[in-house]
């Protein structure tokens, strides 16, 4: 960041508050209870994302195109909780609403780029069943390891890179109004809106990104559901086409769970109240991670048989001790 701002002028000096002060849950009532059950996603989220890592590392046959996006998700997902539900625990039921202005940025940084990585390795998922279903013979070849690594490895570049483009332009921005943040997390928008300077390039970066991050990997992973729909439209027998199709139900429900809560706040949020339109932008970042591995484990054959044999030669494991 400061090599960000030094390439702006050595002579510039900008108003950095000491603190931001978060105010989103403040004053709500029965919040206590809402932690509880923040809390309670927290642990299942990463008692279940660390369940199915650990499921894919071990399993030498999970060991294909799909599950390294499986894997991925599930450790974007862990990073996801990690990074957003602890640090709202501590503001919100401890009573630390300041923030320092540093870690206000880290903070908008770690949760937009796992948020942003959720959208992306969607993407990633599509691509494979995508080419599953098509190309069927060619599978193997056209999607390996190799190259969904590549893919990950480069999304991950991408939404690092714009996060930080993102980040280092707040950090050009005078703050000499509010330092009130009416969130419950350090929101990118709401931070610039508080300048006192010029804010446009953030104000342009801030409409760039959702659909960079968001809309058109919501159009790429319709774009490839029409695809397959069409492919499977010339498949004869309906018993292929619903056996095909099963392989997409987890990869689909996901996908519904990530964009939809999403879409919907993003459409109405100006219409609703402020505090519902906070619970409604809190809900959809923490629970999707949560069902996520739920969600894999359930309608995913390869993953439920995989967990079966686990507790399975742990249960002849202690029955020999």
């Amino acid at each position: 960041m400061d090599l960000f701002n030094s390439a702006l002028g050595r002579n510039i000096s900008f108003i950095r508050p000491a603190y931001f002060i978060l105010s989103g849950f403040i004053g709500l009532p029965y919040m206590k209870y809402y932690y509880v059950f923040l809390f309670f996603v927290y642990i299942v989220s990463v008692l279940g994302n660390t369940a199915v890592m650990a499921v894919i590392y071990l399993d030498h046959n999970l060991r294909t195109p799909k599950y390294v996006a499986v894997f991925n998700l599930a450790l974007v997902d862990l990073l996801e909780s990690s990074a957003l539900v602890p640090k709202v625990l501590d503001i919100f039921l401890f009573n630390h609403y300041y923030i320092s202005y540093n870690d206000c940025m880290t903070f908008l940084f770690f949760c937009f780029t796992f948020l942003s990585m959720q959208a992306l390795n969607l993407v990633a998922l599509s691509y494979d069943r995508l080419m599953a279903i098509m190309f069927p013979l060619h599978y193997q070849t056209k999607v390996t390891n190799r190259k969904m690594l590549s893919l990950i490895a480069f999304f991950w570049l991408f939404v690092i890179i714009a996060v930080l483009n993102a980040v280092g332009l707040l950090t050009r921005l005078s703050f000499c109004k509010s330092v009130v943040i009416n969130s419950f997390f350090c929101d990118h928008g709401l931070i610039y809106s508080l300048a006192c300077n010029d804010h446009f390039p953030s104000i342009v970066i801030s409409f760039f990104l959702p659909v960079l991050i968001l809309w058109f990997p919501l159009a790429i992973i319709l774009s490839s559901y029409l695809c397959i729909g069409y492919t499977l439209s010339k498949v004869a027998s309906v018993q292929e086409r619903l056996k095909a199709f099963k392989t997409c139900t987890a990869h689909l429900s996901v996908v519904s769970i990530y964009f939809l809560p999403t879409i919907v706040i993003f459409s109405i949020g100006p219409k609703i109240h402020q505090n519902a339109r906070i619970i409604s932008l809190s809900l959809a970042s923490v629970v999707p991670p949560m069902l996520n591995p739920i969600i894999y484990v359930l309608q995913t054959q390869e993953i439920k048989n995989s967990m079966k044999k686990a507790i399975e030669r742990r249960k002849s494991n202690i029955m020999v001790k």
